[in-house]
């Protein structure tokens, strides 16, 4: 199986069983962009079903459409570690204030 369809294989045996909270680590990694677009679907509905879904996460596409975002930083590795932002992706977007939401912003155009 290729990177995306373990991944898949992983969280769809994970979400069979029951739970309320799902903590998922760079989920989209090896998915192809519409299958990230569906793995975006899926998590609406988990959270609309009442769980709570904590993403650790650096693709664009699953940060624009989080609920809230929380930004490490100010850098990698040694130069991180720090909370410097949180907040929605509309207020990490207009403040612009740290890289990710730099990037963030030439992403989705803002």
């Amino acid at each position: 199986l290729s990177g995306g369809e373990r991944q898949r294989v992983k969280l769809a045996t994970q979400m069979a069983e029951k739970g309320d909270v799902y903590v998922l680590d760079e989920p989209t990694t090896g998915l192809h962009l519409a299958d990230v677009q569906n793995l975006l679907g899926l998590l609406d509905r988990l959270v609309d079903s009442g769980k709570s879904v904590l993403v650790i996460e650096h693709h664009q596409a699953v940060m624009a459409h989080a609920d809230w975002l929380i930004d490490l930083g100010p850098g990698a590795g040694n130069d991180g570690g720090r909370v410097v932002f949180e907040g929605t992706p509309a207020e990490l977007v207009a403040g612009k204030t740290t890289l990710t939401g730099e990037h963030l912003a030439a992403y989705v155009g803002g």
